[in-house]
Parts: structure tokens; C-alpha cells; sequence
């Protein structure tokens, strides 16, 4: 009988000291006999691998000498993760709610076709007043990548994520996926996690947003042409990119010119790979997919 049930799975690259505060967060989990935790040290310069190694034995350490990217290491963490739960935490989140692990376990044993549960996420440096939400439990399209729980045989019965996305839309291509295997994706606002970032501060001030932005849509795009019907692409894809325009250029941020064009650029080539890789829904899978509500992203308290 497998002794571990869960499986905590952290990426990081130089951000020890948010990592620290993270496993400070959650060291009530750490040494439950059912919770294994892996982390991915993705060729961190700022000590992170012997700080892990130094005071925290029972880890799993991995390590890359040179980057391979958010995705990758994901990936392989997924498959090496040997519990029935894979709960994948960026180094900047930790739980809020007490007793997650049973929370989740239930789930899961009460929603047989859940392959994945999306967690309720509060982004900012400071925990929020009032957990209190009306939310309610519901099938959604997709999850995000910063708090979530993969049951290990959904993720077994889909692709790994595609590691040249590199960094964003893997959660998409993950959902799509599932939903295609009858798998379902559920938002799950009883577990509560604080996100421990300045989302304003950081659209405004981060010197990384080109490469975000770059990044962000060429994965919408990847997914819209490994996934989408070949009826659907042309006006979803011709939309997408005036929209770029009309919300964006037009009314004067012009930071996304470049990134834009660099994207547009990744979409030709990677062409062959995406060709390679197409497994589309059909015209009707397609139609039913759309009919799901949005992915939840971010909560408000609501008192």
C-alpha cells in the first residue's frame, strides 16, 4: 500500500527568501507521514539548493545545472511525485485554510470524474482580513498554475505539458486535455491560498513584462492551434491579435509592440512542433467546452 497521499510540488529559481517564508507557512505539512514535498531548484544562484539541502533533510531536491524552465520541471515533477494528490504551490503561496489535506481527499473521493481542483486565490503581500467567501464549488475550463491539486490518474491519462511553452498556458493545454479524457476541472473555493503578490506593482514596475507578455499570448495561441477545431482558428486567431491592438497599442502602451511581434514570430516557428503535436478537439467537444464557466483566478473578500 502506497504510504503517501499527497504530493506538495514547488518550482523555484532564485527567490529563496519567498521560498522560505512558504515552507515556513506550511511546516505543519511537512512532516506528515502521508506528505511527501519536491522541490525543483531550476539553477538558482542565490543559494536555495544548500539552504533546502542544509535544513530541510526530508525534501526532495532536484536541481537543474542550467534552466529548463518552469514547465519542464513541472513536468518532472509530476512524474516523480509518488502520492494519489499532486498539489503543485508556486514558491511565492502558501495555505490559508486550515487542514487542506482533508478538504482536498474529500473532494475528490465525493467528485469521481474531478481530475483537478482549483484552489481560491487571494494575491496580495498581506493575508487577507475575512476569509468568508459565497462561493461555491463548480466545473470550470481550466485552473491556475500557482495553486492547484492534480488527481495522479488524471494526470497520468493526459500529455505531459508542453515544455516549450516554457513559462504560461500549460494549465489550458492540461484542461483541454482532460476534458477530451472526460476528466472534469473544478474550482474549489473551500481551500484558500494567499498568492503573495502586488499584481498592480507588478504590470507596472516588473522589468520581466515584455517576456511575460511575449510569453502570455503565443501559449494562448500554441493552445488555440494544438487544440482548437481548424474551422475555429482563423477568426479566434485574427480576433485575438486585434484585440492587441485596439485595447493596447491604440490606446498608447506601446511596451507591447515588440513582445507582440516576437510572439507572432514564436507561432511560425514552432510550427512544425504544433503540427506534430495537434490533437484538436472535435466541432462538438469543442462547442460543449466553451459552454464551461471561466477559469476563477482572483478572489476579493466579500466583507
Amino acid at each position: 500500500m502506497n504510504p503517501i497521499k499527497f504530493s506538495i510540488v514547488i518550482t523555484t529559481k532564485n527567490r529563496l527568501e519567498e521560498l522560505k517564508i512558504t515552507l515556513q507557512k506550511i511546516e505543519n505539512l511537512l512532516h506528515q507521514e502521508e506528505v511527501e514535498v519536491l522541490i525543483y531548484d531550476d539553477a538558482s544562484d542565490d543559494g536555495t539548493f544548500d539552504y533546502i539541502s542544509n535544513n530541510y533533510p526530508q525534501i526532495v531536491l532536484l536541481r537543474n545545472e542550467k534552466s529548463k524552465g518552469l514547465i519542464h520541471n513541472r513536468n518532472r515533477l509530476n512524474q516523480l511525485a509518488k502520492g494519489e494528490y499532486l498539489i503543485s504551490l508556486d514558491d511565492d503561496l502558501h495555505f490559508l485554510t486550515q487542514n487542506p489535506l482533508e478538504i482536498i481527499e474529500n473532494y475528490f473521493l465525493q467528485n469521481s470524474r474531478c481530475g483537478v481542483v482549483s484552489f481560491r486565490v487571494f494575491w496580495s503581500r498581506q493575508e487577507p482580513e475575512s476569509h468568508f467567501t459565497t462561493d461555491q464549488p463548480e466545473i470550470v475550463k481550466s485552473f491556475i498554475g500557482c495553486g492547484h491539486c492534480f488527481r495522479k490518474a488524471a494526470w497520468e491519462a493526459i500529455p505531459d505539458y508542453p515544455d516549450w511553452y516554457i513559462f504560461y498556458g500549460e494549465e489550458t493545454f492540461a484542461a483541454m486535455n482532460l476534458f477530451k479524457n472526460q476528466w472534469e476541472v473544478h474550482y474549489l473555493p473551500t481551500v484558500l491560498v494567499n498568492h503573495r503578490v502586488e499584481l498592480k506593482k507588478r504590470y507596472i514596475a516588473s522589468n520581466d513584462f515584455g517576456i511575460r507578455y511575449r510569453r502570455a499570448i503565443r501559449a494562448d495561441w500554441f493552445n488555440m492551434m494544438l487544440l482548437y477545431p481548424i474551422s475555429k482558428i482563423p477568426r479566434i486567431l485574427s480576433y485575438s491579435i486585434w484585440m492587441q491592438y485596439k485595447t493596447k497599442i491604440f490606446k498608447g502602451d506601446f511596451r507591447v509592440i515588440k513582445p507582440l511581434f516576437l510572439a507572432k514570430w514564436d507561432l511560425i516557428t514552432h510550427f512544425g512542433k504544433i503540427v506534430r503535436h495537434r490533437n484538436a478537439l472535435t466541432l462538438e467537444e469543442y462547442q460543449k467546452y466553451t459552454k464551461l464557466k471561466e477559469a476563477k483566478i482572483y478572489w476579493k473578500p466579500e466583507n
